[in-house]
């Protein structure tokens, strides 16, 4: 997914983006992207890594086992009336900052579009991770495909490989969310629900003529502060 960040976040300075993505290519075209743009500070706001966290953690630069950890004792601290522990809380993240010890955590992650490709066994782990990676009030944004799509809808019985799980021709999986499933998941990894809404578009192929019924499921969450 790093070439659409590219193109939505290239004119916002304030911004430093780092994403990921397993598949080379993808990779490629948003070097290329960065590469082709005329905006000078654009490399230093875009890292692009290849990683695949579907099987394995964040890599440690994004977070540390010591932000973490600092992350929950902030969390933590909003249970308590004493302004001391907020003040060593604070100064606890100034210092693993100057400590260069990793990037310090994120503010947002984007999931659009990509937890449907992960086995549905692992979409908590993944969840998680994004759990441990946020700063306190970080929001994890996703998208993806809804139940009834019209590509779930397409498939051949014999694509189906489990509940709601399909598998591509690219020997991608495909799952086909409820807002139940995305509730509970995100919720059940210590999330609170901002927006879980359903987004039902019809469009028509200009090529075809033909109608498309597209439904994909939005959500906002926060980690709780």
């Amino acid at each position: 997914m790093a070439a659409p960040l590219f193109q939505y976040y290239v004119g916002r300075d304030n911004i430093i983006i780092y994403a990921c993505d397993c598949s080379n290519k993808a990779l490629e075209r948003a070097n290329k992207m960065i590469e082709a743009s005329n905006v000078g500070s654009v490399a230093h706001r875009f890292h692009l890594f290849h990683y695949d966290f579907s099987t394995s953690g964040f890599p440690k630069w994004l977070a540390c086992d010591s932000c973490k950890g600092n992350f929950l004792q902030k969390q933590h601290d909003q249970f308590s009336d004493g302004e001391e522990n907020k003040d060593i809380s604070l100064k606890n993240s100034s210092s693993l900052r100057e400590s260069n010890c990793c990037i310090g955590g994120v503010d947002f992650v984007t999931l659009i579009f990509t937890l449907s490709v992960a086995p549905l066994h692992r979409m908590p782990a993944v969840i998680r991770e994004c759990f441990s990676v946020l700063k306190p009030n970080g929001l994890p944004l996703f998208r993806d495909y809804g139940l009834y799509d019209m590509t779930m809808l397409r498939f051949e019985p014999d694509k189906r490989v489990g509940f709601r799980e399909y598998m591509r021709s690219d020997g991608t999986r495909s799952y086909f969310f409820c807002t139940n499933t995305v509730r509970d998941m995100f919720t059940g990894s210590g999330f609170n629900e901002l927006e879980l809404e359903y987004c039902c578009v019809k469009s028509t192929n200009r090529r075809t003529g033909k109608s498309m019924r597209r439904v994909w499921v939005h959500g906002k969450f926060q980690k709780p502060f």
